[in-house]
């Protein structure tokens, strides 16, 4: 099976599968170039990503990137099946992931309601999973750097997958170039990373602890506003918990299949993935065991963070900024594309990145002084 899985394909099996990469066949386009649905002639349905040109790496080095990234192998990891290169386009073949990507379902009032209590503990934990075989059970660490609702996709079972990992090993940025910029999808991103371009597994934590406060309350944090008083979706989930009032921020579309223990456990893991400092965020493993118990003594969490707050990076770079492993530092841009399997345009940065920048508050896009 894995060798069936790890596969060079013909670009005319792919062209056939996808009836010439037809219009109708076509899933989406975002910065990394369009995605088509296809079927080979096993009966298997893939999704096919046209890496756009973008990339300024050879032959040699996207086989060797792909046949990396072909070995990641999860089921809370949407699995590269295979790779083509023909002339000047690089292709990635992808299982095909049934069900829409969780954002399409989270933020859709008339939608929400088929994530219920059962399913949504599923996906928390689905997603811990998939992220601690990333950082630390497959064969390189990878840091995706942009987990958020529409990079999980759902399959026919609901079981959550990790869509659009390891982009940042396609596309290398050129040496030449020096890029300050700090870029990601507003609202997930972690202040060390947003303010000094630190980058580690620890940013993915954070993300992480965004996404599961929006699965249990149904906010999206980036376009918040439930609470005048509070900043964001975080500072308003921390200041009911202080309160004694967690159940408080539940989803109303939950409200008769929620089991509270697991429910308070949550927003407190939640919490604790969004400190301020990465030093005091668990790691996925400690994650994914936290959620494997029952709730018992969990540390208490502080004021999460957010860029600006009082996190102040250490004056020497921290062991933990440099865990990048093999997926290097990286920039990112986000596209609100259609197409789930590729919503993140992203350049690996070379060296630390000391710049600070600031998000578009209205959008996704960097500030940039100057």
């Amino acid at each position: 099976m894995a060798a069936q899985e790890q596969k060079i394909f013909a670009y005319e099996t792919l062209a056939a599968a996808t009836k010439n990469f037809s219009a109708i066949h076509k899933l989406g386009e975002g910065g990394f170039g369009p995605v088509y649905k296809g079927k080979l002639n096993d009966g298997r349905e893939i999704a096919v990503k046209k890496l756009s040109h973008t990339s300024n790496q050879g032959k040699k080095e996207f086989m060797n990137e792909a046949k990396l990234l072909a070995r990641v192998q999860h089921r809370n990891v949407v699995n590269l099946v295979g790779y083509c290169v023909h002339g000047t386009e690089k292709l990635l073949v992808y299982e095909y992931v049934a069900h829409e990507s969780l954002d399409k379902l989270l933020f859709k009032s008339q939608k929400r309601e088929q994530l219920d209590w059962k399913r949504r503990i599923g996906i928390i934990t689905g997603v811990a999973k998939g992220l601690l075989y990333l950082h630390e059970d497959s064969h390189n660490c990878i840091i995706h750097r942009d987990i958020k609702a529409s990079n999980i996709l759902l399959d026919d079972k609901w079981t959550p997958k990790i869509a659009d990992f390891g982009m940042a090993r396609l596309f290398p940025e050129d040496q030449s170039q020096v890029h300050t910029r700090v870029a990601g999808t507003n609202g997930y991103m972690a202040p060390e990373y947003v303010m000094h371009g630190n980058l580690s597994v620890k940013a993915d934590v954070f993300s992480y602890g965004v996404l599961v406060l929006e699965l249990i309350t149904g906010q999206r944090n980036s376009s918040f506003n439930l609470d005048v008083d509070a900043q964001n979706l975080l500072d308003w989930a921390y200041k009911m918990y202080k309160k004694g009032k967690s159940l408080e921020i539940v989803d109303s579309a939950l409200a008769s299949t929620i089991v509270a223990e697991e429910v308070a456990m949550c927003v407190q893991l939640g919490l604790l993935c969004t400190q301020g400092d990465p030093q005091l965020r668990p790691t996925m493993r400690r994650v994914v065991v936290m959620l494997s118990r029952k709730p018992g003594n969990m540390q208490e969490p502080t004021r999460p963070g957010v860029p600006g707050s009082r996190y102040r990076r250490p004056r020497r770079h921290s062991a933990l900024s440099s865990t990048v492993g093999t997926s290097g530092a990286s920039d990112s841009h986000t596209s609100d594309s259609s197409n789930n399997y590729n919503t993140t345009v992203t350049t690996s940065a070379t060296g630390t990145i000391s710049a600070t920048a600031e998000t578009d508050p209205k959008g996704k896009r960097p500030i940039r002084e100057g």
